[in-house]
């Protein structure tokens, strides 16, 4: 009688840690993609302009890079606000990512 008392107890402990791991982490990574987007967003500006001085060259970095820059950071951080706001709800679908890449500094 312990002994099955025993294997049904591990087979519920089982169950319920993979259903609330399964569950748990999708909210959680839309929740902390949206705060490292909101917190980090600014970094789009020198990035931009890093990226278009090197690939073009240092006016274009000032003038093409700023702009986009700009747009970037207003775009990243906008999406972060959006992902906190509704990170318990999976929208889009399966909690995925409004902008891609998911964060500033990951490649495309």
């Amino acid at each position: 009688m312990k002994f099955k008392g025993l294997i049904v107890a591990l087979v519920m402990v089982m169950v319920l840690a993979v259903a609330s791991a399964s569950y748990a982490q999708d909210p959680a990574k839309k929740l902390g993609r949206g705060l490292a987007n909101i917190l980090t967003g600014w970094v789009e500006l020198p990035k931009n302009i890093y990226d278009v001085s090197v690939e073009d060259n240092p006016l274009a970095g000032l003038t093409i890079g700023l702009a986009k820059g700009v747009g970037m950071t207003i775009v990243r951080t906008g999406a972060g606000i959006y992902e906190v706001v509704t990170f318990p709800f999976p929208i889009p679908e399966d909690y995925g990512p409004v902008l891609e890449p998911e964060f500033v500094f990951s490649e495309e």
